[in-house]
This record gives structure tokens, sequence and C-alpha cells, in this order.
């Protein structure tokens, strides 16, 4: 370490924290960073969270890895901060200042009876299973009925269902990994149903998304909404609401055809209790709802059944409190002023947050390039009047990992593994295929044979 130089670590290697670490490098401030993460790879949502089929969004890694290549910022995978790893105290000994960047991953609840039978999944589980992240390989949604259906009015309620929709060779050409590929070549699933709330004045998709799904080469889609565009709504001021109305309305002329599945967007739908059958859903009771004079959603008390045996819940996500630092249940953050912790409104020295876990789950990708930017200022303001380290050399963080067993994923032994799954990629005829179970994932990096 040069003489005088800051030491920063930045746990959580997705798109808030890199841009964390960007900001930090461009600062042209003497500050060494660190990025810590608990998985083998980096990127985060990037990688687990946009789904396979979304190329042009998965680009923006271009972006992401800069500051690691050249080896401006040093990656540390398999990483655990807390629980099984190493404690966020000792951690401290080694830095000046922690940025916290690990995001919301717990998945709302319906609150409604039955959902805890099998087959009622979360969308983070199964957009995690489908994207090969490895603490969800075993989750194993059954796919073994005609219906399925998702609850939600955003985009990943569509990502969830084209994915459902699409056939195998087109997911075989994305990077899915092999045992996904396997579940979804034998799916019976034939007819995917969009629970939306309110009507389809209403949505918030985004067009090209919404697009996507009239795009499906082997699903009709059609749009179940008790005649309300045939009547006429009143067109939505906000320009993608506009263009989602457009698509929608010339929607609601389509028929089943051959098509070998569909994809039913239910608007003014309601999920009230998910119905089972020696333990696992069968079916889901829908209530009807609809728009009063003040634009308020109401129930009708008319009940519908859906023969279903998937429900998968697309209505947000929740924080998870980190160990060590001051939580707000109600909003699922960190209580922190422009990024800095704070604890009983007084400033925690030295943390600072970023992301979801700053401002909750809202926003897209890039929304965390500009929240990282405050943080980032927040923390170059504080660096000179923070404590030095106790042990400020790079070795000495080595050593402690060591004692705790821990053996880290630099970004030389990542690349060891972006190759090994671009070589499985090559076997299938895809970009890449992702490697997902943990142990073959270390495996890879650390220069063992893949198996």
């Amino acid at each position: 370490m040069e003489h005088g130089q800051f030491r920063v670590a930045v746990i959580g290697a997705g798109p808030s924290g890199l841009y964390a670490a960007a900001a930090l490098l461009a600062s042209g401030e003497p500050v060494s960073v660190e990025v810590l993460d608990r998985l083998p790879a980096p990127y985060g949502l990037v990688r687990y969270g946009v789904a396979p089929d979304h190329v042009k969004m998965k680009s923006v890694i271009r972006v992401l890895q800069r500051p690691f290549d050249p080896a401006h910022v040093e990656f540390l995978g398999g990483v655990r901060v807390g629980e099984g790893g190493i404690g966020l105290d000792e951690l401290r000994e080694h830095f000046h200042a922690i940025v916290h960047a690990t995001g919301s991953s717990v998945d709302r609840e319906l609150g409604v009876p039955g959902e805890g039978l099998a087959g009622s999944l979360g969308s983070g589980a199964f957009v995690s299973w489908y994207c090969g992240h490895p603490d969800f390989t075993q989750v194993d949604p059954p796919l073994d009925h005609p219906g399925v259906a998702v609850v939600g009015a955003g985009n990943v309620a569509l990502d969830v269902a084209r994915v459902l929709a699409k056939t195998a060779d087109e997911m075989a050409e994305t990077d899915v990994p092999g045992p996904v590929l396997d579940a979804l070549r034998d799916s019976a699933v034939r007819d995917v149903h969009v629970l939306i709330r309110r009507g389809p004045q209403h949505v918030r998709f985004t067009p090209a998304e919404l697009n996507q799904i009239g795009d499906l080469a082997h699903a009709d889609v059609l749009v179940h909404d008790d005649g309300l565009l045939a009547a006429g709504v009143e067109e939505p001021a906000e320009r993608r609401q506009k263009q989602n109305l457009a698509m929608l309305t010339e929607w609601t002329g389509n028929a089943a055809g051959d098509a070998p599945r569909r994809v039913h967007l239910r608007f003014l739908r309601t999920p009230v209790r998910l119905l089972g059958e020696d333990g696992r859903v069968s079916g889901v009771v829908v209530e009807r709802n609809e728009i009063t004079e003040d634009g308020r959603v109401r129930g009708t008390g008319v009940l519908e059944t859906l023969d279903v045996g998937l429900v998968v819940r697309a209505i947000g996500y929740a924080g998870e409190p980190i160990p060590g630092l001051p939580f707000d249940a109600a909003t699922g953050t960190v209580p922190n002023e422009a990024g800095r912790v704070v604890d009983g409104g007084v400033p925690v020295p030295g943390a600072y947050v970023t992301g979801w876990i700053k401002r909750g789950p809202t926003g897209v990708i890039g929304t965390n390039k500009g929240d990282a930017g405050e943080t980032v200022k927040a923390v170059l303001e504080d660096l000179p009047t923070l404590p030095a380290p106790a042990h400020p050399e790079p070795t000495a963080l080595r050593s402690a990992l060591t004692a705790h067993g821990i053996r880290p994923v630099d970004w030389t032994a990542w690349l060891r593994l972006d190759a090994e799954e671009v070589r499985r990629g090559g076997q299938r005829g895809a970009e890449r295929v992702k490697v997902a179970e943990l142990a073959e994932m270390l495996d890879a990096a650390h220069g063992a044979q893949a198996t």
C-alpha cells in the first residue's frame, strides 16, 4: 500500500457495488478498492436476475467489468461476511471505510391461505433458479402441470411468463445451466396466466418487455380484461403506458390458435386463495376487481378458479438485515443519509450503503450509477477523518481470510470460471452456459478439472 492511501471495501459485486468501485477509482483520490462477494462470480443482479434471453441488457457487464481490467480494483469472490465467514467487526480492522451493496433478496408474500404449499414460489427464487444462482439449484419448480399462474404487474412477471412460454430449443441459445434446460424441455406447461390487480391502462411494464411477449414465436397472447378495452378507457398521460395500451388493445382481437402454448394476461384479478392437493398447489382462486370512479381498485366478490400446479408471485422484494448495522424493517433498508449509515440519527463511522439496501428495491440497473455516486461522494468527504485500520496491509486481509478457511476467488480465478462457461456454451451453440453448482464453480475457478 502506498503511503497515505485509503483502503475501501465494497461488499457486493452487483451493479450497485461495481458502480461504487468505479466512482471511487474515477475520483483520482489515493484510494485502493477491494470488492468482496460471497459468490465466486461477479455482476450480481445482472448475472442472476436478468432473464437469460435479455442479451442486450446483460451487455452492461462490459461497463461493470472495467475497474477490474486492468486490475485497478481487486475482486475477492467466495468471501462471506458475517455468519460462516469473516465477521464485519474483524473486516473493519482492514479498511478505512466499508460500502455495503448487498441488495434486497427476500420475496414479498401474497398473504393468502395456501401460500405455504409446494408449488408456491417467489419470483426471486424462480428467476435465480433459471439464471443458475448456486443457492437455488435445488428449487426444482414443478412444471408437470399444464397451468401456471404468475402474480404481478411488472417486468419480472413478464420475464417469468416469457421463459415458461418459450421452447427449450429457444432457451438452449441462452446461458441457462444444463439442468434448467432439461427441466424446461420436459415442461408440461401450456397455459401461463399472468394475474394483474389493476386494469390495462395502469400497467407499468416497459413497452419493450411487453412487446417481447407479443413476439413469442410459439405462444398465443390472450387478453382478458372483462371488455374494458373494447368499451374504451381514458388514455394515460404517461408515454410508456400509452404504448402499452396500444399493444394490449391490438391483442384483444387475438384468439387461441395452433400455438403449443398460451400467455393469458388477466387484468383486474387478485388471487385470494391457493388450493392444494397432497400438499402441493392444485389451483388458485381469483377475485375479479373493478375500478371505482375515483380510480381505486376494489373486489367484486366474483370468484373464479384457475387450474394450475405452480404459482409464482412477482410482487416485489424486501431487504435483509445486515448483522452489525441498524435496519428499518418497514422500508427494508439500512437507515442512511446520502449513503452514510446512521444509527439513531448518528453516523456510524466508516459504514456506507448503496443500491437497494440504501433506497429499497426500486429503479433499473442504471439507477445504481447515480445512487453510487452520491454514496462515494460521502465516502471521499469522510476518509480524511476516519480512523486508520489496525491492519492496513493487503496481505493481512488474505491471512485473516485463510484463518477462516476462505480461499478467495480473485479476478484471474474468475476468468478461468468465465472461460469454462464459454467452453460449455460452445458445445451447445450458445455464447456461454452457466456453471451453477458452487463446488463446480470453485473447481473451475481454482483450476481443478471440471466435471
